[in-house]
Protein backbone atom coordinates (compact mmCIF):
# COMPACT_ATOMS: atom_id res chain seq x y z
CA UNK A 1 0.00 0.00 0.00
CA UNK A 2 2.90 2.29 0.64
CA UNK A 3 4.51 1.34 -2.57
CA UNK A 4 1.17 2.41 -4.23
CA UNK A 5 0.73 6.15 -2.23
CA UNK A 6 4.16 6.78 -3.19
CA UNK A 7 4.41 6.23 -7.00
CA UNK A 8 3.64 8.98 -8.98
CA UNK A 9 0.41 9.43 -10.71
CA UNK A 10 1.45 8.67 -14.45
CA UNK A 11 -1.30 11.29 -15.30
CA UNK A 12 -0.19 13.73 -13.47
CA UNK A 13 2.26 16.74 -15.03
CA UNK A 14 5.06 15.53 -13.13
CA UNK A 15 4.94 12.16 -14.72
CA UNK A 16 4.99 13.81 -18.51
CA UNK A 17 7.94 15.56 -17.89
CA UNK A 18 9.48 12.48 -16.87
CA UNK A 19 10.05 13.46 -13.14
CA UNK A 20 10.81 10.06 -11.07
CA UNK A 21 9.69 10.17 -7.15
CA UNK A 22 13.30 10.62 -6.33
CA UNK A 23 13.78 13.45 -8.12
CA UNK A 24 10.73 15.01 -6.82
CA UNK A 25 12.33 14.46 -3.31
CA UNK A 26 15.13 15.54 -4.09
CA UNK A 27 14.16 18.97 -5.67
CA UNK A 28 12.84 19.62 -2.20
CA UNK A 29 15.07 18.23 0.14
CA UNK A 30 18.74 19.38 -1.22
CA UNK A 31 17.82 22.95 -1.08
CA UNK A 32 16.71 22.96 2.28
CA UNK A 33 19.84 21.15 2.89
CA UNK A 34 21.82 23.27 1.34
CA UNK A 35 20.01 26.46 2.46
CA UNK A 36 21.16 25.08 5.96
CA UNK A 37 24.64 23.98 5.60
CA UNK A 38 25.48 27.32 4.09
CA UNK A 39 23.57 29.72 6.60
CA UNK A 40 23.82 27.52 9.81
CA UNK A 41 26.31 24.64 9.77
CA UNK A 42 28.97 26.26 8.47
CA UNK A 43 28.97 29.32 10.59
CA UNK A 44 28.61 27.17 13.33
CA UNK A 45 31.89 25.24 12.59
CA UNK A 46 33.35 28.52 11.31
CA UNK A 47 33.18 29.96 14.73
CA UNK A 48 34.19 27.18 16.24
CA UNK A 49 37.49 27.23 15.01
CA UNK A 50 37.69 31.37 16.09
CA UNK A 51 37.31 30.69 19.11
CA UNK A 52 40.27 28.98 19.36
CA UNK A 53 42.50 32.34 18.28
CA UNK A 54 43.08 35.63 18.96
CA UNK A 55 41.53 36.67 15.81
CA UNK A 56 40.61 40.17 15.49
CA UNK A 57 37.94 41.20 12.98
CA UNK A 58 39.36 44.90 12.83
CA UNK A 59 42.49 44.05 12.52
CA UNK A 60 44.86 42.38 9.43
CA UNK A 61 47.48 40.58 11.59
CA UNK A 62 46.74 36.96 10.88
CA UNK A 63 44.67 34.72 13.26
CA UNK A 64 47.19 32.87 16.06
CA UNK A 65 46.58 29.64 17.26
CA UNK A 66 45.42 30.09 21.27
CA UNK A 67 44.11 26.53 22.03
CA UNK A 68 41.66 26.94 25.28
CA UNK A 69 42.79 30.28 26.26
CA UNK A 70 40.18 32.22 25.17
CA UNK A 71 37.78 29.73 27.03
CA UNK A 72 40.25 29.45 30.34
CA UNK A 73 40.47 33.55 30.43
CA UNK A 74 36.39 33.55 30.12
CA UNK A 75 35.36 31.37 32.44
CA UNK A 76 38.01 33.17 35.16
CA UNK A 77 36.48 36.59 34.15
CA UNK A 78 34.30 37.69 37.30
CA UNK A 79 32.81 40.15 35.34
CA UNK A 80 31.32 37.19 32.97
CA UNK A 81 30.30 35.55 35.90
CA UNK A 82 28.48 38.74 36.81
CA UNK A 83 26.78 38.79 33.40
CA UNK A 84 25.49 34.92 33.88
CA UNK A 85 24.31 35.82 37.27
CA UNK A 86 21.78 38.43 35.48
CA UNK A 87 20.97 36.65 32.73
CA UNK A 88 20.20 33.85 35.51
CA UNK A 89 17.52 36.10 37.57
CA UNK A 90 16.12 37.86 33.99
CA UNK A 91 15.11 34.14 33.31
CA UNK A 92 13.69 32.90 36.01
CA UNK A 93 11.92 36.89 36.32
CA UNK A 94 10.44 36.30 33.23
CA UNK A 95 9.55 32.54 32.20
CA UNK A 96 8.29 32.37 35.89
CA UNK A 97 6.20 34.99 35.00
CA UNK A 98 5.54 34.08 31.21
CA UNK A 99 3.93 30.61 33.08
CA UNK A 100 1.94 32.09 35.24
CA UNK A 101 -0.12 34.56 33.27
CA UNK A 102 0.06 32.53 30.35
CA UNK A 103 -1.99 29.89 32.25
CA UNK A 104 -4.20 31.69 34.29
CA UNK A 105 -5.03 33.27 30.97
CA UNK A 106 -5.71 29.97 29.76
CA UNK A 107 -7.79 29.54 32.20
CA UNK A 108 -9.91 32.24 31.95
CA UNK A 109 -10.01 31.29 28.07
CA UNK A 110 -11.25 27.85 28.44
CA UNK A 111 -14.57 27.93 28.25
CA UNK A 112 -17.69 29.23 25.73
CA UNK A 113 -18.23 33.15 26.27
CA UNK A 114 -19.28 35.88 23.74
CA UNK A 115 -16.31 37.13 21.23
CA UNK A 116 -13.98 34.09 22.65
CA UNK A 117 -11.89 33.94 18.85
CA UNK A 118 -11.36 37.85 19.16
CA UNK A 119 -10.32 38.50 22.33
CA UNK A 120 -8.27 35.32 22.14
CA UNK A 121 -6.75 36.79 18.82
CA UNK A 122 -6.16 40.25 20.50
CA UNK A 123 -4.00 38.56 22.98
CA UNK A 124 -1.84 36.76 20.56
CA UNK A 125 -1.08 40.39 19.34
CA UNK A 126 2.39 41.53 21.80
CA UNK A 127 3.94 38.48 20.63
CA UNK A 128 3.39 39.15 16.69
CA UNK A 129 5.22 42.72 17.18
CA UNK A 130 9.06 43.15 16.64
CA UNK A 131 10.86 43.29 19.83
CA UNK A 132 12.71 46.46 19.14
CA UNK A 133 9.01 48.20 18.88
CA UNK A 134 7.92 46.89 21.83
CA UNK A 135 11.13 47.67 23.67
CA UNK A 136 10.58 51.05 22.37
CA UNK A 137 7.37 51.26 23.34
CA UNK A 138 7.74 50.53 26.65
CA UNK A 139 10.60 52.49 27.59
CA UNK A 140 7.62 55.11 26.63
CA UNK A 141 5.64 53.73 28.99
CA UNK A 142 7.85 53.81 31.75
CA UNK A 143 9.21 57.33 31.31
CA UNK A 144 9.22 59.50 34.32
CA UNK A 145 7.79 62.59 33.11
CA UNK A 146 5.12 61.13 30.55
CA UNK A 147 4.75 57.29 31.08
CA UNK A 148 1.26 56.29 31.53
CA UNK A 149 2.38 53.60 34.28
CA UNK A 150 4.00 56.19 36.94
CA UNK A 151 0.44 57.71 35.74
CA UNK A 152 -1.74 54.80 36.57
CA UNK A 153 0.25 53.60 39.85
CA UNK A 154 0.84 56.91 41.38
CA UNK A 155 4.27 56.52 41.45
CA UNK A 156 5.08 60.54 40.29
CA UNK A 157 8.20 60.70 38.21
CA UNK A 158 9.08 56.90 39.66
CA UNK A 159 13.00 55.61 37.55
CA UNK A 160 11.61 52.70 35.98
CA UNK A 161 14.91 52.07 33.78
CA UNK A 162 17.34 54.32 35.63
CA UNK A 163 17.63 52.61 38.57
CA UNK A 164 20.03 49.84 38.91
CA UNK A 165 17.64 47.69 41.34
CA UNK A 166 14.19 47.90 39.22
CA UNK A 167 15.74 48.36 35.79
CA UNK A 168 16.21 44.24 35.23
CA UNK A 169 12.90 43.30 36.22
CA UNK A 170 11.03 46.18 34.22
CA UNK A 171 12.56 44.93 31.22
CA UNK A 172 11.47 41.26 32.44
CA UNK A 173 7.79 42.55 32.76
CA UNK A 174 8.27 43.66 29.36
CA UNK A 175 8.98 40.21 28.15
CA UNK A 176 6.61 38.45 30.42
CA UNK A 177 3.72 41.29 28.49
CA UNK A 178 4.90 39.67 25.04
CA UNK A 179 5.66 36.41 25.61
CA UNK A 180 2.62 35.07 27.80
CA UNK A 181 0.25 35.09 24.77
CA UNK A 182 2.79 32.05 23.92
CA UNK A 183 2.61 30.26 26.85
CA UNK A 184 -1.22 30.60 26.73
CA UNK A 185 -1.78 29.15 23.59
CA UNK A 186 0.45 25.98 24.04
CA UNK A 187 -1.32 26.05 27.63
CA UNK A 188 -4.93 26.14 25.69
CA UNK A 189 -4.11 23.15 23.56
CA UNK A 190 -3.49 21.05 26.22
CA UNK A 191 -6.47 21.98 28.27
CA UNK A 192 -8.61 21.73 24.90
CA UNK A 193 -7.35 17.86 25.39
CA UNK A 194 -8.12 16.86 28.91
CA UNK A 195 -11.24 14.39 28.24
CA UNK A 196 -14.25 16.00 29.76
CA UNK A 197 -15.79 12.79 31.41
CA UNK A 198 -12.47 13.38 33.91
CA UNK A 199 -13.85 16.37 34.96
CA UNK A 200 -17.66 14.84 34.98
CA UNK A 201 -16.55 12.06 37.61
CA UNK A 202 -15.06 14.82 39.52
CA UNK A 203 -17.72 16.42 39.67
CA UNK A 204 -20.17 13.22 40.61
CA UNK A 205 -17.59 12.67 42.97
CA UNK A 206 -18.29 16.26 44.60
CA UNK A 207 -14.43 16.69 44.43
CA UNK A 208 -13.20 20.99 45.24
CA UNK A 209 -11.81 23.07 42.50
CA UNK A 210 -8.05 22.38 43.98
CA UNK A 211 -8.31 18.50 44.06
CA UNK A 212 -9.95 18.78 40.44
CA UNK A 213 -6.64 21.61 39.52
CA UNK A 214 -3.99 19.95 41.33
CA UNK A 215 -5.21 16.28 40.07
CA UNK A 216 -6.32 16.45 36.95
CA UNK A 217 -5.53 19.59 34.99
CA UNK A 218 -2.44 20.15 35.94
CA UNK A 219 -0.97 16.80 35.65
CA UNK A 220 -2.59 16.36 32.05
CA UNK A 221 -1.24 19.87 31.07
CA UNK A 222 2.02 19.59 32.38
CA UNK A 223 3.67 17.80 29.46
CA UNK A 224 2.70 20.89 26.79
CA UNK A 225 3.46 23.41 29.62
CA UNK A 226 7.22 22.11 29.88
CA UNK A 227 7.66 22.27 25.97
CA UNK A 228 6.40 25.96 26.56
CA UNK A 229 8.79 26.34 28.95
CA UNK A 230 11.47 24.84 27.58
CA UNK A 231 11.08 27.34 24.02
CA UNK A 232 10.29 30.12 26.48
CA UNK A 233 13.80 29.24 28.33
CA UNK A 234 15.98 28.94 25.52
CA UNK A 235 14.50 32.17 23.71
CA UNK A 236 15.14 34.20 27.50
CA UNK A 237 18.49 33.12 27.96
CA UNK A 238 19.35 34.69 24.55
CA UNK A 239 17.61 37.96 24.95
CA UNK A 240 19.23 41.23 23.28
CA UNK A 241 16.64 43.17 21.84
CA UNK A 242 14.52 44.38 24.51
CA UNK A 243 16.81 45.01 27.19
CA UNK A 244 19.56 46.83 24.43
CA UNK A 245 16.63 49.26 23.56
CA UNK A 246 15.38 49.71 26.79
CA UNK A 247 18.49 50.70 28.98
CA UNK A 248 21.78 50.98 29.20
CA UNK A 249 22.25 50.07 33.08
CA UNK A 250 25.03 47.65 34.12
CA UNK A 251 22.53 45.32 36.42
CA UNK A 252 20.40 44.79 32.72
CA UNK A 253 23.69 44.29 30.63
CA UNK A 254 22.59 40.26 29.86
CA UNK A 255 25.12 38.00 28.63
CA UNK A 256 23.92 38.45 24.69
CA UNK A 257 24.75 42.17 25.26
CA UNK A 258 28.29 41.20 26.92
CA UNK A 259 28.75 39.07 23.85
CA UNK A 260 27.83 41.76 21.34
CA UNK A 261 30.06 44.45 22.56
CA UNK A 262 32.94 41.65 22.65
CA UNK A 263 32.35 41.26 19.32
CA UNK A 264 31.23 44.44 17.96
CA UNK A 265 33.08 47.22 20.14
CA UNK A 266 35.64 45.47 21.36
CA UNK A 267 36.65 43.58 18.24
CA UNK A 268 37.77 40.79 20.38
CA UNK A 269 36.64 38.18 17.66
CA UNK A 270 38.11 34.80 18.56
CA UNK A 271 37.01 35.36 22.17
CA UNK A 272 33.27 36.47 21.46
CA UNK A 273 33.19 33.23 19.44
CA UNK A 274 34.51 31.39 22.45
CA UNK A 275 31.58 32.69 24.66
CA UNK A 276 29.27 32.61 22.22
CA UNK A 277 29.93 28.38 22.24
CA UNK A 278 29.79 28.68 26.42
CA UNK A 279 26.36 30.07 26.22
CA UNK A 280 25.25 27.42 23.37
CA UNK A 281 26.50 24.91 25.91
CA UNK A 282 24.93 26.11 28.60
CA UNK A 283 21.51 26.20 27.04
CA UNK A 284 21.54 23.00 25.90
CA UNK A 285 22.55 22.40 28.66
CA UNK A 286 19.28 23.58 30.52
CA UNK A 287 17.56 22.11 27.82
CA UNK A 288 18.27 18.41 28.09
CA UNK A 289 17.21 18.95 31.77
CA UNK A 290 13.80 20.07 30.68
CA UNK A 291 13.62 17.56 28.16
CA UNK A 292 14.30 14.93 30.95
CA UNK A 293 11.23 15.79 33.45
CA UNK A 294 9.44 16.26 29.84
CA UNK A 295 9.97 12.35 29.44
CA UNK A 296 9.47 11.81 32.83
CA UNK A 297 6.36 13.60 32.72
CA UNK A 298 4.64 11.87 29.40
CA UNK A 299 6.00 8.75 31.20
CA UNK A 300 3.13 9.08 34.10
Amino acid sequence: MAELIARLDPKSRAASRGLSDLAIRNLFVIPTIAFLIIFNIFPLIYSLGYSFTDFRASSKAPANFVGLQNYRDLLADPFIWTNFTITAKYVVVSVTGQVLVGFGLALLLNRTFPFKGLITTLLMLPMMLSMAVVGLFWKLLYDPNFGIINYALGLGSFEWLSDPGIALYAVALTDIWMWSPFVMLLSLAGLSAVPKHLYEAASIDRAGPFYVFFRITLPLVAPILLIAIIFRTMEAFKTFDLAFVMTSQPTTELISIRLYKMAFQEWQTGKSCALAYIVLIMVLTITNIYVKYLNRAKER
